[in-house]
């Protein structure tokens, strides 16, 4: 049963949208949360402060971005749809509230303000790209919901079936931690599957940024191919480590004469480990990039 303090931003919700006459497409990943008590919950995991300058993508009509911006020093709101970024404008005015950047545009295509936490309800077609576009950025933690799958995909464990290019790139990068599930009653347009909100904490560098480069373009080149062996997965997406034809290529792996090397290229790509995906990366991009 939907509690009051949730039916209270549902209908503030829905009076908003049938006022301006829109209706919310969840193809383009607008699923918007009018459950406050998840919301609250969502804004109080970030542990937000007078100092701290959040950015949070896809923000809607502001439903998180209002109370972030009460709470912070100031928001970075990156919203695509010029009506709902309007609706946004008109209700930060009448909010009285002016520490809010307002950003119309493709949050994929913008070079991010200075920030030090994100706080988003993402949307839900941009959650891969968008995460690994936050892997380039110094934050001091993120609170995100995502898709349960997705979630799940985040902290997957090698050899698992949730094990993906995702985890192995996040590995490196942050500690992901699950906070809560919000079932999908908590949206509308209802979706087809709950979601998960998780936290992410930088980790201190374990790898240089010259090294993580490498690394990521192997782990994509790798994770096109998930279940071929590595040096055909490798030999398959070679147009993402290197220019040399599949000729060449394969003449330049066939001439590599450790026997460790040998041994990981007849490992399925699921069986690798992001430790291991880093020896090799390290060990071939000279061979093939020299």
């Amino acid at each position: 049963m939907t509690s009051e303090t949730s039916q209270s931003l549902s209908k503030i919700t829905k009076n908003i949208l049938n006022q301006h006459g829109i209706k919310l497409n969840k193809n383009l990943g607008q699923n918007y949360l009018i459950d406050k008590n998840k919301r609250d919950q969502i804004i109080n995991f970030g542990n937000i402060d007078e100092n701290d300058v959040i950015l949070e993508i896809g923000t809607g009509i502001g439903t998180l971005t209002i109370e972030l911006a009460k709470k912070a020093k100031k928001v970075i709101a990156i919203e695509q749809d010029k009506k709902i970024y309007e609706i946004l404008a008109k209700r930060l005015k009448e909010e009285k509230l002016d520490n809010v950047e307002l950003i119309n545009d493709d949050a994929l295509n913008v070079e991010f303000p200075k920030f030090n936490k994100i706080i988003s309800n993402l949307p839900y077609q941009i959650s891969s790209p968008i995460t690994f576009k936050f892997l380039n950025y110094d934050f001091d933690l993120a609170i995100l919901m995502y898709q349960k799958e997705f979630a799940e995909r985040m902290n997957g464990e090698v050899g698992t079936k949730n094990y993906s290019r995702l985890s192995a790139m996040l590995y490196f990068k942050c500690n992901v931690e699950k906070l809560t599930d919000v079932s999908s009653e908590s949206f509308i347009p209802k979706p087809e599957i709950d979601s998960t909100v998780v936290r992410l904490t930088p980790k201190e560098n374990k790898i240089s940024p010259e090294d993580f480069k490498v690394y990521s373009n192997f782990t994509k080149a790798l994770f096109q191919h998930r279940n071929k062996k590595i040096r055909n997965a490798l030999i398959d997406s070679r147009h993402i480590i290197t220019d040399l034809d599949k000729k060449e290529m394969k003449k330049r792996l066939n001439e590599i004469e450790s026997e460790k090397v040998e041994e990981y290229f007849k490992k399925r790509v699921t069986v690798v480990s992001p430790e291991e995906i880093l020896f090799l990366s390290k060990e071939i991009n000279p061979i093939l990039n020299d």
